[in-house]
């Protein structure tokens, strides 16, 4: 045999002695340099910091009502048990069939109209579904009307997408319902949707029919898809119902979103679905998009949509929750009156949802960068909560508190918020600050 020749390769020596380049530094995509979620963000990451070096935090900053031991209605755990040996393979994009019979019966009870299986898609999570609407619809440039404060999702999501987020005024003057004079002032030319938040988060207001209606005349004028977050619409105080806005009109296109997070505690089983409905024949191609990006995934996580229909269908435990003595009910009020009773602390009391939105007033706490208030308030007295300009509001004057906490921590984490802004207080007067209020707090 003849002798092997390597005349093509690098000698066995020469890749050890040549001096190896480090590697580039990689940036992330310029797509995600405006794109922000404060309520997992740096406050968040110092949090974990701190909990990593043994202090304990009460968290306030987010609604994971795992955390706070609700508990997922029992008849869900034993459906996903005993459908964990269907659950191995891929659904159908749109998601499993009983889920969706279920989801629509659901909408029948909310009075919207001509909704079919085939309106329905089943997603992992809402958050998924809300990427799939902007990502379906933007083009770079386009504009999506986005309530201010928002659930920051939004705005990131019509962000990603390439659009821009316009924010329209929510009124803390008048129990935080959307003002349509502002509405109406910010439509141009490149408007392509309204988003509605109802049951609102981080607010908790619950909007009339009236407004409601009043959204759905500028949608209809405009000629703009309707996106509602109804993903508290069960989460309802003192007597409160709630209307779905897709069930007052069906000539104009509504994407509804809603899932088993909130309502069922369920927030890891990650099972959220749209429903569209309305003039679906204008929207043909849009859809077509819809459902192009639905099965670009391939589908939602299948156990947790085996508990769809006993979710919908079941016995609904939120209402005792929510009741007047539930445990959601006396901790919101609880929540309230502690956060009212500071100095120079303001609230509109939540109709629903799991949130307070509390303002700080300025001549008392004249903070100049509320992120780096909410920092010094966590360093300080271990609470985390999230900054008002975390969910696109445009001042530093508000916070917002989760009250899903047993009274007995609620009592603890505001104790210490009241103790915070007492020191801040008399802080602010030293240097010389108008502070219009007592301080015996």
């Amino acid at each position: 045999m003849g002798a092997l020749t390597l005349t093509h390769t690098i000698p066995f020596f020469l890749i050890f002695s040549q001096e190896r380049q480090p590697m580039r530094p990689l940036q992330k995509s310029h797509k995600l340099d405006n794109v922000c979620y404060d309520i997992r963000g740096p406050i968040m990451q110092k949090a974990q910091a701190m909990e990593a070096e043994g202090q304990r935090i009460i968290k306030l900053n987010i609604g994971n009502v795992a955390s706070f031991d609700f508990e997922v209605p029992e008849e869900m755990e034993l459906d996903l048990i005993a459908n964990l040996k269907h659950s191995a393979g891929y659904t159908d994009s749109k998601g499993i069939f009983a889920a969706r019979k279920a989801i629509m019966h659901y909408t029948q009870r909310k009075h919207i109209k001509g909704v079919t299986l085939e309106d329905i898609i089943i997603g992992n999570g809402v958050s998924e579904l809300i990427g799939f609407a902007m990502h379906a619809l933007l083009n770079v440039g386009d504009e999506v009307l986005v309530p201010m404060p928002d659930y920051p999702l939004w705005t990131a999501s019509t962000t990603l997408a390439g659009g821009t987020a316009v924010h329209y005024l929510c009124d803390e003057a008048d129990g935080w319902n959307p003002s349509i004079a502002d509405i109406r002032a910010k439509i141009t030319p490149k408007t392509k949707a309204i988003v509605v938040i109802n049951p609102n988060n981080p607010t908790g207001a619950l909007y009339s029919d009236e407004i409601l209606l009043q959204i759905v005349e500028v949608a209809r004028e405009f000629g703009l898809v309707v996106m509602a977050d109804e993903i508290y619409d069960r989460v309802l105080y003192d007597g409160n119902t709630h209307t779905a806005i897709a069930s007052l009109a069906d000539d104009v296109f509504f994407i509804s979103m809603n899932g088993l997070s909130k309502n069922y505690r369920a927030c890891g089983y990650r099972a959220g679905w749209m429903v569209l409905s309305g003039a679906k024949e204008a929207a043909a191609d849009y859809i077509e998009g819809l459902v192009m990006l639905a099965s670009m995934r391939l589908c939602a996580n299948a156990m947790g949509q085996y508990t769809i229909q006993t979710a919908l269908g079941g016995y609904q435990s939120i209402d005792d929750l929510v009741a007047p003595d539930g445990r959601l009910a006396r901790q919101r009020d609880l929540a309230y009156e502690l956060i009212t009773a500071i100095p120079g602390v303001t609230c509109v009391k939540p109709k629903a949802a799991m949130y307070l939105f509390p303002r700080l007033d300025p001549a008392v706490y004249p903070i100049e960068d509320d992120q780096e208030f909410v920092l010094e308030f966590l360093e300080k007295e271990k609470v985390l909560v999230v900054q008002g300009t975390g969910f696109n509001w445009h001042a530093h004057d508000h916070l917002r508190f989760v009250f899903l906490p047993h009274e007995e921590q609620l009592r603890e984490a505001i104790g210490r918020f009241a103790r915070f802004l007492k020191d801040y207080r008399e802080r602010a007067a030293t240097a010389g600050s108008s502070v219009a209020v007592t301080t015996s707090a």
